[in-house]
């Protein structure tokens, strides 16, 4: 089953989440987020049984494997399309703003075809 956009939304900010805090809670993302606590219960807990996220006995969400490769690829192609929007002369605040909406919906062909680019256009 493909994961929709707003399940990639949420895998990208608990893996930024989970940086600075291991012991991450769905109220982290509540505060984060500004969702209500059920919408994000709600979502959480869709991500757990689609195999992506563990919860602990305490509530402590965790990624499983295949959630914390697919959260590291969603981020790494925000990352890329930021870098190539500001490249293009694109403002630090549109670049990331359009990545975020771009990173959700673009193939992997043409991503494979923007990292291609910018590792041979790397600036010095």
């Amino acid at each position: 089953m493909a994961l929709l956009e707003s399940g990639e939304m949420y895998l990208e900010t608990i893996y930024l989440l989970k940086e600075n805090k291991p012991n991450l809670h769905s109220v982290d993302i509540v505060d984060k987020l500004g969702y209500s606590k059920s919408s994000v219960s709600r979502a959480v807990n869709l991500l757990r049984e689609q195999g992506y996220l563990a919860i602990d006995e305490s509530g402590k969400i965790d990624f499983t494997h295949t959630g914390k490769e697919l959260s590291k690829e969603i981020y790494s192609r925000h990352n890329l399309l930021t870098e190539l929007f500001m490249r293009l002369g694109v403002s630090a605040e549109i670049a990331e703003n359009d990545a975020c909406r771009v990173e959700h919906v673009i193939s992997n062909e043409s991503m494979d075809a923007i990292r291609k680019y910018l590792d041979n256009n790397a600036t010095n």
